[in-house]
């Protein structure tokens, strides 16, 4: 693992540990994970060619969950470093990568991409 690809992961780390500890408590059956690149069948890709995917939410968000909600495989949220790191340049991709992060937990807990954009994580 080079340099380049830890400073990513400490910064994915600092944004889920900036988190309010009431929600990281809520982070329920979820999985975060970090890719290089979105692979081309990834859901979204290509969907809009103005949108770029930094990240991505699979799952089952906390507030669709009902009685028969169990033995589920987690959740998962994947960051897309490659993407990022083209888009940003070094003093701006830690901001990003915590507003990615936060953008991703957020549709876990249910929120829509157009709440997202009225909170300004759109």
């Amino acid at each position: 693992m080079n340099k380049e690809t830890l400073d990513f992961y400490e910064m994915v780390e600092r944004a889920l540990e900036g988190l309010p500890p009431e929600l990281s408590a809520m982070l329920d059956n979820v999985a975060i994970m970090v890719e290089d690149w979105p692979e081309l069948s990834t859901p979204l890709v290509g969907a809009d060619e103005d949108d770029t995917l930094y990240g991505l939410y699979e799952g089952t968000p906390l507030t669709e969950r009902g009685w028969g909600y169990g033995a589920t495989l987690p959740d998962r949220i994947t960051i897309f470093r490659g993407p990022m790191e083209r888009d940003f340049r070094p003093q701006e991709l830690e901001e990003q990568v915590r507003i990615t992060v936060i953008h991703e937990i957020a549709h876990h807990f249910g929120f829509d991409e157009d709440k997202l954009e009225e909170l300004g994580y759109g």
